[in-house]
């Protein structure tokens, strides 16, 4: 299974919801949570590509985006094989 990575802050719904997914799904994830931690923000932001907002998922080395991408990637049937680790997924 590809490692997952969640940024999140303690109070923001769209990380509880993105969360939820993952956890429905049986998937173990690093969480970083970044209120008042302004270097993990920082990191945050350059390995999203300037995306400042939470929730930003990786999955793998992958930047999915935020909670909706996550429920897009499912609704489309190509978040399992993203966490399975496939690399031929789309995106």
């Amino acid at each position: 299974m590809a490692p997952v990575t969640i940024y999140t802050k303690s109070w923001c719904p769209y990380c509880s919801a993105a969360k939820e997914l993952l956890g429905r799904k049986g998937v173990a994830f690093d969480e970083i949570e970044i209120t008042g931690k302004p270097d993990e923000r920082a990191v945050m932001i350059q390995r999203s590509n300037g995306a400042s907002t939470v929730p930003q998922i990786f999955i793998g080395d992958r930047h999915v985006g935020g909670c909706d991408d996550l429920y897009a990637l499912d609704g489309r049937g190509e978040l399992d094989p993203l966490l399975a680790g496939g690399a031929n997924v789309a995106g």
